[in-house]
């Protein structure tokens, strides 16, 4: 698949939670920089460096399908040249399953390669003392110098 051209980090974040939502593999990587210096830290789990490792986690993840609604909560956006880092509440939750969502905090971080811009890095933690209601409303992004 060829990669996707993402015209802002937020285009790109965009795809990547779609991606997410619809379990698509070959969507979730073309958000990320070709590059073997990517790494991926999932909720719970050890560093993942690189392109493979990277791909492997998101298959698994995906083996049961579009299971999972991702609602993003708190967005704050930081911005400084080629570089973009974003930090947001992701509220997970099963389709089709009752009770609260987990909630896990990530931080997303974008390089502006050749024009486009791609992931270089995903950290998702776990939120023991999450908001329960959404924050005020999603802040502008903030620019670095």
């Amino acid at each position: 698949m060829a990669k996707a051209s993402f015209t802002s980090p937020q285009e790109a974040e965009q795809a990547f939670y779609e991606a997410f939502q619809r379990a698509d593999l070959e969507a979730m990587m073309a958000v990320w920089a070709e590059d073997e210096e990517v790494y991926c830290v999932h909720p719970g789990g050890a560093r993942l460096l690189g392109l493979d490792e990277i791909r492997e986690s998101w298959r698994q993840i995906f083996a049961n399908g579009a299971n999972m609604q991702v609602q993003l909560r708190g967005v704050q956006q930081m911005r400084g040249g080629l570089l973009a880092v974003h930090s947001t509440y992701e509220y997970l939750a099963l389709i089709g399953e009752r009770g609260s969502a987990s909630v896990v905090a990530a931080t997303n971080v974008y390089l502006n390669i050749g024009g486009g811009w791609r992931m270089i890095a995903h950290h998702a933690s776990p939120v023991a003392n999450a908001p329960a209601q959404q924050p005020p409303a999603e802040s502008a992004p903030t620019m670095l110098h």
